[in-house]
C-alpha cells in the first residue's frame, strides 16, 4: 500500500508464503515465494521434510519465485536426505529454482526435478 508519497510501505506485492502438506504422499505443496521474508517459514517446511521416512515431495506449481537462499536450504536438506539414501522429488519448480540448482548443485543426485 503506498504512503502519503506515495512509495510503496510493507512488504512487496506476492511475499507470501503458503505451504500445506500433500494428502497422498509425504511433502508439501506451496505457493507464493521464497525470499527473505519467508525463509524461516521455507526452512521450517524443508526440516519437516526430514522427519518422514523414504522419499519427499515438493509441488511447486504455485511457486512463482525461489532465492539462492532458500534454494541452498533445499540443497542442503537433499544433502541429508541422501546421506539415508532419500531424495526430495520437486515437481514443477519456478525458473529461478531451476537455474540455481543447475548452476550451483548440478551433481546433487538427491534431488530429482520433475515437470
Amino acid at each position: 500500500m503506498p504512503d502519503a508519497t506515495g512509495a510503496a510501505t510493507g512488504p512487496p506485492h506476492g511475499c507470501a508464503l503458503d505451504i500445506r502438506p500433500l494428502t497422498d504422499r509425504s511433502g508439501v505443496r506451496a505457493s507464493g515465494e521464497v525470499g527473505l521474508t519467508t525463509r524461516g517459514q521455507w526452512q521450517g517446511a524443508l526440516e519437516r521434510l526430514l522427519q518422514h521416512d523414504g522419499d519427499a515431495y515438493l509441488e511447486l506449481s504455485a511457486v512463482t519465485f525461489v532465492d539462492v537462499a532458500g534454494t541452498s536450504a533445499l540443497a542442503l536438506t537433499a544433502q541429508r536426505m541422501g546421506a539415508d539414501g532419500r531424495r526430495i522429488v520437486i515437481d514443477r519448480p519456478p525458473s529461478s529454482l531451476r537455474r540455481t540448482l543447475e548452476m550451483f548443485w548440478s551433481d546433487l543426485s538427491a534431488i530429482e526435478v520433475t515437470g
